[in-house]
């Protein structure tokens, strides 16, 4: 199998295709970070104004 000509363009694909999908994923995930804290904050601000409603 190493000494097959096109060992470098499978190991070279295969490297890419992972650094992509690695990239994607970590995209995702810092998206989800950032929404879930906007979420958070818009949760606080409308329990705040829920709250001065009610005085």
């Amino acid at each position: 199998m190493l000494s097959d000509p096109h060992i470098g363009f499978v190991v070279a694909a295969y490297s890419i295709a992972f650094v992509v999908l690695a990239g994607m994923i970590g995209s995702v995930v810092l998206d989800a970070r950032r929404l879930a804290a906007q979420l958070d904050e818009a949760n606080r601000a409308l329990e705040a104004a829920r709250g001065d409603r009610r005085r």
